[in-house]
């Protein structure tokens, strides 16, 4: 057996700012490469796959202000999050068996924000409003969100041998 052998463990997402009005994508990060944190393989994976009791599932996205989260972050930098920022729920889907993807879209009628924001990273979680713990994350050229605008966003991890 080759001990260096595995499973490489990847994730991607991409952002589009919609304007409500017209529909139209004002802004499109493409798909993008992200960090899948230290705490997101344990928490999420190696717990899961143990069965325990303490394992965690990922419910919800968010969006920030501030870089890239390092392996050893447990929450996204600059995250926008507060009584009028908050995560979303994600709907999940398979895209193979060897592929997940988690989508949400942030609508400007859901008042996500009173006023423009500098939006400059994305993460995937499992908590609903503060706390839990990141499982993957990353920065992407900053990009003002307006009022007017609607953010959908998508995130794919995916396995790999």
């Amino acid at each position: 057996m080759d001990v260096t052998e595995g499973i490489r463990i990847r994730g991607f997402f991409r952002l589009r700012l919609v304007e409500d009005a017209t529909g139209r994508v004002c802004g499109d990060t493409g798909w993008r490469h992200n960090n899948v944190t230290d705490e997101g393989l344990d928490d999420y994976l190696t717990r899961l796959l143990s069965a325990s009791a303490s394992s965690k599932q990922i419910s919800r996205m968010m969006l920030g202000t501030g870089g890239a989260p390092a392996d050893s972050d447990t929450t996204l930098p600059g995250e926008l999050n507060t009584a009028t920022y908050t995560r979303t729920t994600v709907t999940v889907s398979l895209v193979a068996s060897s592929a997940v993807e988690f989508q949400a879209t942030f609508n400007s009628s859901s008042s996500h924000i009173t006023a423009s924001v500098a939006l400059s990273n994305i993460g995937i979680i499992n908590d609903t409003t503060s706390g839990g713990s990141l499982f993957a994350g990353n920065a992407f050229t900053s990009s003002a969100w307006n009022t007017n605008q609607s953010v959908q966003a998508s995130y794919r991890i995916t396995f790999a041998g």
